[in-house]
């Protein structure tokens, strides 16, 4: 906060050129700040609850080896409408074969 009005006093006595490259120095490597925001709890059941390698079932295909979410891929099984039936293993070699 005590940046901001460091930064707000420094460029209101500057050229536009010389307002943006002080800007651009302030952030520059800055991430989003985390103050405030709630810690990871692993105390009792959630250590055991957000633990992916013990899932079973439907469960267990929505997270990657690396306990990571899947996304989409993870949810729906995702149809290919490529005209090709599940599978058929010479896909896209037609062309190749005559030619």
């Amino acid at each position: 906060r005590n940046e901001y009005y460091m930064s707000k006093a420094v460029v209101s006595t500057q050229s536009t050129g010389e307002k943006k490259e002080a800007i651009r120095a302030l952030i520059a490597g800055k991430g989003p700040a985390t103050a405030g925001t709630t810690k990871i709890s692993k105390k009792g059941g959630t250590a055991r609850l957000t633990d992916t390698s013990k899932y079973t079932g439907s469960h267990k295909e929505r997270f990657g080896a690396d306990g990571k979410g899947k996304g989409l891929e993870g949810r729906e099984d995702i149809i290919e409408d490529d005209g090709y039936v599940v599978g058929y293993t010479n896909k896209d070699t037609y062309d190749q074969a005559h030619n």
